[in-house]
């Protein structure tokens, strides 16, 4: 039938059957080999072209709210469109409305390292596009998995009850999840069923679980999912005095008041490298105290725990050895792309049982033999990605020499920007730096003195001024930082951590962030002359 016959048809009715068939075949190969050469050679170069170009861009987007729908069409596209069109349109309309992480001008939250290791192992792993829940579904990816988490694990100098054994014995291994969000679910809901499986399930409210205030905000999502009552989150008051980690002895004193009040004691996050400040609670005491009542205890080293494979670090994760589960996130500053979260947990048979399914049609001769992991049941999902494929890649292509090193420039620059602060009297530290962040901020006494006024809230005040600074800083463009309030303080954050920053990049920001408090405090003067000819 002819196009004309067609349209004729069309307009004195539905068209016939064996039409519509004929015309919904596709017209092109979504899987051609060759014409996936050509088009992944073109998004190499496009992304390559990026990274060369990446510093000349505003580091935080500067669009405003509902840019993109202005920009796109309202619907799909009925016909195809070639790739280089596309990618016009990236170019056009995506850019300009990307933060860009992986600028070497990028000093906000937490680093989001990449790497070519790591892009090419996540292509790799998106290449096979394999859904590896059991180890039927993929050997390779289960098999995989288990053997990085063990080289990671052995990096750290984890014990041996946090790695899998040859022979199965320890009872406990690794497995990766997407983000600490997930980590901390699964392990709490592991805890939660083991404390209930020994005091009732009906007693699901009486559980406790205990963090300091520090603590991410995971922890909470976590709880409430897995049905915790939120009146029985304990968010547990930290001080300048202790760094804001959590006290043993402010934790001891929080479960015997539980106790008292018939509530059970069950669940305890300790942190290593907190989102605000990097603050590091005690791991050591910390168990000490919560194996007294049973209690299972995670430790979340989600930003610090890459750290920790070089020996001078180490340190900050002593004690867990009595902890029960320990999780850091390979794509925060491992050069692993995001999601890659690392848990290893002591008593994956709790894991298990709290998390897994066994319908008929998932079945196989393998599971059945008890000598494979089928990682479906250490998680919150079914289907899992191929996440192994690029955190090997990243350990295989540079090696643990030159990670350490990797992580070692960071902290120098990290200290570097510290004296810079310390060289400027107007500014200080507001918290120790402990790894790759510096907290820092307008004194209080140098804003009181520029502004030649009394002010009885001087803290509200200084706490006004940095806020402006930090606004005035990130609408640039040129650099990216971000904030956080502790003891009432606000702090900027200045997190080196990005793969292609170098020291050249933390002096220009030092830079900014100087000419930027200078056009402050000429503002300031000049409020000053105008109250002075106001009266």
């Amino acid at each position: 039938m002819s196009t004309h016959d067609v349209l004729k048809v069309v307009t004195m009715g539905s068209l016939p059957t064996d039409i519509i068939e004929s015309m919904s075949v596709c017209s092109q190969n979504p899987l051609d080999p060759d014409e996936f050469r050509r088009q992944g050679h073109m998004i190499i170069d496009f992304l390559a072209d990026y990274y060369k170009n990446v510093e000349k861009y505003p580091v935080r987007s500067q669009v405003e709210p509902g840019y993109l729908q202005k920009r796109l069409p309202e619907a799909a596209p009925k016909n195809s469109e070639a790739i280089e069109t596309i990618l016009e349109d990236v170019t056009n309309d995506i850019i300009p409305g990307l933060t860009h992480w992986q600028s070497p001008n990028y000093f906000a939250y937490f680093p989001s390292s990449g790497s070519v290791a790591g892009f090419l192992g996540e292509m790799l792993s998106t290449g096979f596009n394999v859904v590896g829940f059991n180890w039927m579904s993929s050997p390779a990816a289960t098999e995989l998995e288990s053997i990085v988490m063990n080289w990671l694990g052995q990096m750290l100098t984890l014990p041996k009850s946090f790695l899998f054994s040859s022979d199965g014995s320890s009872g406990g291994g690794g497995v990766l999840q997407g983000t600490t969000c997930e980590a901390i679910l699964c392990i709490l809901t592991a805890a939660r069923d083991k404390m209930l499986n020994r005091i009732g399930r009906e007693n699901i409210n009486k559980l406790v679980v205990y963090a300091s205030d520090q603590t991410h905000c995971a922890l909470q999502k976590a709880a409430q999912i897995a049905g915790i009552n939120p009146k029985n989150v304990r968010a547990i008051a930290t001080s300048k005095a202790t760094n804001f980690s959590l006290s043993p002895i402010s934790l001891q004193s929080t479960i015997l008041a539980d106790i008292e009040s018939g509530l059970v004691p069950m669940f305890l996050c300790t942190t290593v490298g907190t989102t605000s400040s990097t603050a590091v609670d005690p791991i050591g005491p910390l168990c000490e105290v919560a194996k007294t009542y049973g209690i299972w205890v995670h430790v979340d080293a989600a930003y610090a725990g890459s750290a920790c494979i070089c020996p001078e670090f180490r340190h900050f994760i002593d004690g867990v050895e009595d902890a029960d589960s320990f999780s850091l996130n390979a794509h925060k500053w491992f050069l692993t792309t995001l999601d890659c979260c690392c848990l290893w947990v002591k008593d994956s048979f709790s894991l298990v049982n709290a998390l897994s399914t066994n319908p008929e049609y998932l079945k196989n001769k393998a599971t059945e033999s008890k000598q494979v992991i089928d990682y479906k049941d250490w998680q919150i999902a079914l289907s899992r990605r191929f996440r192994s494929m690029k955190l090997w890649l990243v350990l295989r292509s540079y090696g643990v020499a030159n990670l350490k090193t990797f992580l070692r420039g960071h902290v120098k620059m990290a200290k570097h920007f510290q004296g810079l602060v310390g060289m400027d009297n107007r500014f200080e530290i507001v918290v120790p730096r402990t790894f790759a962040m510096v907290c820092f901020r307008l004194k209080p006494t140098a804003i009181l003195k520029q502004k030649k006024i009394e002010n009885d809230d001087m803290e509200s005040e200084a706490n006004d001024i940095n806020t402006k600074l930090l606004e005035s800083v990130n609408a640039s463009g040129k650099i990216y930082m971000t904030h956080a309030v502790v003891g009432g303080v606000y702090m900027i954050r200045f997190a080196v951590g990005a793969t292609l920053t170098e020291e050249r990049h933390v002096n220009g920001a030092w830079k900014v962030v100087q000419e930027h408090t200078d056009a402050i405090f000429r503002a300031l003067d000049g409020d000053i002359i105008n109250q002075e000819i106001v009266h």
